[in-house]
């Protein structure tokens, strides 16, 4: 069960994480992502994705 949000930083290969949690919300969707699975993210946005398909939307849409 997901309990705390977390709040990150992303980086270009990976994120630092600036207040502890176990998930983070996606910007497309608003799924809950585990921090241990997530792979998609924007470092100019500093936005996740729950996969390629809302990331593909994000970079569609611009």
């Amino acid at each position: 069960m997901l309990k705390k949000l977390a709040k990150l930083k992303y980086l270009p290969n990976n994120f630092e994480i600036i207040e502890h949690g176990d998930h983070v919300i996606c910007a497309i969707s608003k799924k809950p992502i585990k921090l241990g699975q997530l792979q998609y993210w924007n470092v100019d946005l500093q936005e996740p994705y729950y996969s390629y398909i809302e990331a593909a939307k994000k970079r569609d849409s611009e």
